[in-house]
């Protein structure tokens, strides 16, 4: 991707000298553990402004001619063909019924890649990058509900300005519909183990327990990672007052890597410094399936990594850590 990202200074822009954004993600896995994040700022049309984070976008390019394809689901303009991939193309003004949203308004292509998906995203334009703290990034709530629950953030910049963050996982089970569990083995002796899970996407916490029911496997979960590590914490505490142990009580903590308030790195950290928690293993299910992820994951302690989503895999990586 080639735009020069010009620093706001009221707006707290981490400034780049330019260049191909996916050639500065190896020197951005130093982000781990920092509680921060970064978001790719873009417009669609209006004066809203919209955000996506850095990992998920391979590339930004110019719009080219799309193929239209019968039957295709709402909002998805076509297919486009790209260095060998055959990928959907999406207008997110269409798919959000928003006002500026006509074709000649989109000059733009994202190009996304979400659990293994490549998705095209046509936007109006692309802004510049900025590095927010998670603390700072806030869940969306019922105001947005006319969004059709694809904004699952909001941060706040120096100037005042609102960026809305999206949730990629929803658009795609919007537009594609969810995805199918399958069949999932039962574990021996499930029924006395449990697994933690953290995830803010309503999508993601209804699929893992999918598969966790079909595993006959107890489950707690959270909705962020402030809220992970609250009750982790309070599980801890309970465990050590009464004498127990907490690997009686949980014995695996699985956590999605992006998350307001606190993230997976940041989560992954409190755990593993915490001596109460050794001997339970963290995985990291996350949609951002980069080596360049899977490399952050490992710098603060991760001790497996799945990709969202497939039933199969997250049951296969689970399965021999429930004994």
């Amino acid at each position: 991707m080639s735009f020069a990202e010009h620093q706001s200074p009221q707006d707290g822009a981490a400034e780049e000298n330019g260049g191909d954004l996916l050639d500065t993600v190896d020197a951005r896995t130093g982000l781990a553990g920092s509680n921060k994040m970064e978001i790719l700022l873009f417009s669609l049309g209006t004066q809203e402004t919209f955000g996506i984070n850095v990992f998920k976008v391979r590339e930004v390019c110019r719009a080219m001619p799309i193929t239209k394809t019968p039957n295709m689901p709402g909002g998805v303009e076509g297919l486009v063909s790209l260095r060998g991939h055959i990928l959907p193309v999406l207008s997110l003004a269409r798919f959000l019924d928003m006002d500026g949203g006509r074709a000649d308004s989109e000059s733009t292509m994202m190009v996304t890649e979400y659990s293994r998906h490549i998705l095209g995203f046509m936007v109006q334009g692309v802004d510049r990058i900025i590095r927010v703290d998670w603390d700072k990034v806030r869940s969306a709530d019922d105001m947005l509900s006319n969004s059709k629950g694809v904004i699952t953030a909001i941060t706040e910049l120096p100037s005042g300005k609102l960026v809305s963050i999206l949730d990629v996982e929803q658009i795609l089970t919007n537009a594609f519909g969810e995805v199918v569990v399958g069949n999932v083995e039962k574990v021996e002796r499930g029924h006395e183990m449990c697994v933690f899970f953290v995830d803010d996407s309503v999508v993601a916490r209804k699929k893992i327990s999918e598969v966790l029911d079909k595993m006959g496997v107890k489950h707690m979960h959270a909705n962020n990672g402030m809220e992970g590590w609250e009750r982790l914490r309070a599980l801890a505490d309970a465990a050590q007052n009464s004498g127990a142990s907490l690997h009686d009580q949980i014995q695996v903590v699985l956590l999605d890597a992006e998350m307001p308030e606190m993230d997976g790195y940041v989560l992954t950290q409190n755990i593993k410094a915490d001596r109460r928690f050794d001997g339970i293993p963290v995985v990291m299910h996350s949609s951002l399936s980069s080596e360049a992820n899977r490399a952050m994951g490992k710098r603060v302690g991760v001790d497996h990594y799945v990709p969202k989503f497939d039933g199969g895999m997250l049951a296969g990586t689970l399965r021999p850590l429930l004994v």
